[in-house]
């Protein structure tokens, strides 16, 4: 990197910084302020502000508190308020905004329920939010009612959008409320440590967990990203996102929310329709998982995709083999990545845009930031500690997991860790005793490498690394591997046991173009592009893969399938070391793997 372009990400670094931790002291100085005092305040300041942009609806700050307020009354009346919670199962709509505001307005809490969960981790979902109320989008209540003989309490079932059957009309009932301004009382005892929202994990490998969002950290979450993307109210942001994840319903709504600008709503995202909206609503942000601008590439040329307004792209998991070719085809000025999590304490942004980098912290600014990056034991999943019995620092470039000191200090509120609705849930995410007796810290779960430059690199998830003939193997890095091989359109990389074989042998699935993929090329390819002990041993052809809603890749069924050909009905092939070529998984080589008789 030349002198001159450092320099210059030197500033942006500095300027990004400074807007973020004006806002976070702002946020820290006000302990009783909350996200529904902002939205009060701009429908008072800005109140023909478009606030929402959905289909051909617009909502006015003014409306959108308006409605919000017939939401607060509503919760009131059913004895709502403080210590309260209210399970939400809505699609995205401006509807789903309105619902979570007024509950908060009322003092209340918002368990934001999955829209893709049925059965079983829906009512796991339901059961450990508490409430005993939950308002339902019409369009849910098949979901819902397929968990309902599976809740541990019964629930009060609320309707919008349309009649369902054993439920109370809601929208008859929010008809008769007022939308005048709230008494000044409403939340008088509610301060920034009370929980404004339950946020769930994404359950890529278990049942979901619901994470605390107390006022405090859901203002700091909107106020970091609205900091870093320079928000005005001149912006409005497309999302695409579920609004049940804090992605798109916080990081990307409270964007432009908390400054008077606008959000796009669309109810799903769509690869072919993508464009158009961006133009027709003047898009000049949106907030992207990296598994959607992969989509995005993937799809024909778009006569509307360099036609748009559009300034930044925030998000994060947008992979180094696609970043440059996803700016430079679509036009987009700057990207804006990210890393975090709903719950966590680790926050970074690549403010300057470097190519794969999801965040820095040059060595100067280092003392300011509670992250750190320690030696990693892959096998045995925790981190390594030394003779002393505390944990290591990793060298710069060496992988290990990243973690974050819990610091429980209001002019610091992204230093908390909240946890989860259950206890012990949140006691299996901290680590104690780590450089020193009585220190604690956050674990990320997530294995991350640091340069010399300060840029953090993702690496994997703890859980997915494997390891294979004694090395470690990072699923993400063989995945950018797949993925630039000619006719792969995705890839999920994981490891499976093989009987008798030590650490578990790696395994693709993988969807091509036509469903066909040259083996003999993507063998040689792979050689050549990874270690040998990293080339995957098995490949499994889908039609697709399964996702969460936020896009990330499920691998728990997969896992457990294995290469066995008597469970998968899809073509699967061994890269068989005597014939040195892929070849058919049958069930007769299936056996002969099993029993040892072929050396791996």
């Amino acid at each position: 990197m030349g002198l001159v372009k450092r320099i210059g990400n030197e500033i942006i670094f500095v300027r990004a910084v400074l807007r973020s931790l004006k806002r976070l002291k702002e946020i820290g100085r006000d302990t009783t302020h909350t996200f529904s005092d902002t939205i009060e305040a701009l429908a008072e300041e800005k109140p023909d502000n478009i606030a929402i942009y959905f289909e051909d609806r617009k909502l006015t700050y003014r409306e959108y508190n308006a409605e919000a307020n017939r939401y607060a009354r509503w919760a009131k009346g059913q004895g709502l308020g403080r210590g309260s919670v209210v399970a939400l199962m809505m699609e995205n709509r401006p509807e789903y905004l309105i619902a979570w505001l007024g509950i908060i307005k009322a003092g209340a809490t918002a368990a934001l329920i999955n829209t893709n969960l049925i059965k079983g981790p829906l009512a796991h979902s339901l059961n450990i939010s508490t409430a005993n109320h939950v308002v339902l989008g019409a369009e849910l209540a098949e979901h819902y009612f397929s968990a309902a003989d599976q809740l541990e309490r019964p629930m009060t079932v609320w309707a919008t959008g349309g009649a369902i059957r054993d439920a109370q009309d809601l929208d008859a009932a929010l008809a008769q409320q007022s939308s005048e301004r709230l008494p000044a009382d409403l939340r008088k005892d509610v301060t920034q440590d009370d929980d404004a929202l339950f946020i769930y994990t994404s359950g890529t490998t278990g049942n979901p967990k619901a994470a605390r969002i107390p006022h405090v950290r859901l203002r700091s979450m909107m106020g970091a990203f609205s900091a870093g993307a320079n928000a005005t109210e001149k912006d409005r942001m497309y999302v695409v996102l579920p609004l049940y994840h804090s992605a798109g319903g916080v990081c990307a709504v409270g964007t432009t929310l908390t400054v008077g600008g606008s959000v796009i709503l669309q109810r799903k995202f769509s690869a072919t329709h993508f464009w158009d909206d961006i133009v027709k609503y003047k898009a000049t942000l949106f907030q992207y998982i990296g598994e959607l601008c992969r989509y995005l590439l993937n799809t024909e040329k778009h006569p509307k995709e360099r036609k748009h307004k559009i300034r930044l792209a925030v998000g994060n998991g947008l992979r180094p083999e696609i970043w440059t070719a996803f700016q430079k085809r679509f036009r987009i000025p700057r990207i804006l990545e990210f890393y975090g999590a709903t719950e966590g304490n680790v926050g970074l942004m690549n403010f300057d845009g470097t190519p794969g980098a999801i965040g820095r912290i040059p060595g100067w600014a280092k003392a300011k930031f509670n992250v750190e990056i320690v030696k990693f034991d892959i096998e045995n999943e925790q981190p390594l500690r030394g003779p002393d019995g505390f944990c290591m620092r990793a060298a710069p470039g060496e992988a290990g997991e990243a973690i974050g000191k819990i610091i429980d200090d209001p002019k610091r509120p992204t230093g908390r860790f909240d946890g989860y609705a259950k206890k012990e849930e949140t006691e299996k995410k901290i680590l104690r005793d780590v450089f020193e007796k009585g220190d604690v810290w956050f674990r990320t779960g997530d294995l991350l490498r640091q340069d010399k430059l300060g840029y953090f690199y993702f690496v994997d998830r703890i859980g997915d690394t494997f390891r294979w003939k004694g090395e470690n193997v990072a699923t993400s890095e063989v995945a950018e591997a797949i993925s630039v091989f000619p006719g792969v359109k995705e890839a999920n990389v994981y490891g499976v046991h093989v009987p008798g074989a030590d650490g578990r042998a790696g395994m693709a699935s993988i969807v091509a173009e036509n469903g066909k993929l040259d083996l003999e090329k993507f063998r040689a390819q792979m050689l050549k592009e990874l270690p040998e002990y990293a080339v995957p041993v098995f490949l499994r052809i889908q039609p697709e893969i399964e996702v969460t809603g936020t896009f990330k890749h499920r691998k728990v069924e997969l896992v457990k399938e294995g290469f066995d050909p008597s469970v998968i009905s899809e073509p699967i092939f061994f890269n068989c070391p005597v014939q040195k070529k892929y070849v058919p998984v049958d069930q007769h080589l299936y056996g002969r793997i099993c029993a040892g008789e072929i050396r791996l």
